[in-house]
């Protein structure tokens, strides 16, 4: 056992991380896709080829999961896929944005979620609970931080929330943070 990690896949489980983009293994430690294959496997969705094929690489299985893998074989969740955005080519990483925003505004809440943009890709949206901070001001601190520029929402894709959409298991409700970046961004005056 080894602090933060989630352990060593079961027996008979093989676990491997890959770079996301070329699919090649990583060294011990680095981060990348996490891949697991055994007999525990599943044959694919059922009459859903095209989603079996997006899950399922040469007998190994796409968990979503961003992790590394020690020399010793202990596995750490760093992130999930689903939580990166591709703009101009690059991964974008969801929650360094959001640890950034937090560290401007506080103990607040925020969200960062993407959406289709056809000139980069996609489009990054930000929500905050912050009720007296600027989506100005905001975006002027966020260009002072160390957060690469690309990484920094457009000043008119930052927008206050009353409450951040939660499930009942207390996550964040990642479906309906998208659903309101893309009415926001259909209807500029819109609210919540």
């Amino acid at each position: 056992m080894k602090l933060g990690s989630v352990g060593h896949p079961l027996p008979g489980v093989a676990a491997k991380v890959v770079d996301r983009d070329t699919g090649q293994p990583v060294p011990h430690g680095a981060e990348g896709l996490l891949l697991v294959k055994g007999a525990n496997l599943m044959i694919g969705y059922l009459n859903a080829p095209e989603k079996t094929r997006e899950v399922l690489r040469d007998g190994w299985y796409v968990t979503g999961d961003i992790a590394t893998i020690d020399e010793d074989g202990f596995i750490r969740l760093t992130d999930r896929l689903s939580r990166f955005s591709k703009i101009a080519g690059e991964m974008v990483p969801h929650v360094k944005i959001e640890e950034t925003i937090i560290e401007i505004l506080g103990d607040s809440g925020c969200v960062v979620t993407a959406i289709p943009d056809e000139a980069k890709g996609e489009r990054l949206v930000a929500f905050y609970s912050t009720k007296d901070l600027s989506p100005e001001t905001l975006w002027s601190r966020l260009s002072e931080s160390n957060l690469p520029k690309l990484w920094i929402p457009k000043r008119d894709n930052l927008h206050y929330l009353d409450v951040i959409p939660m499930l009942g298991s207390g996550k964040v409700d990642l479906k309906k943070v998208r659903e309101l970046a893309l009415l926001y961004t259909s209807e500029p005056h819109a609210q919540a």
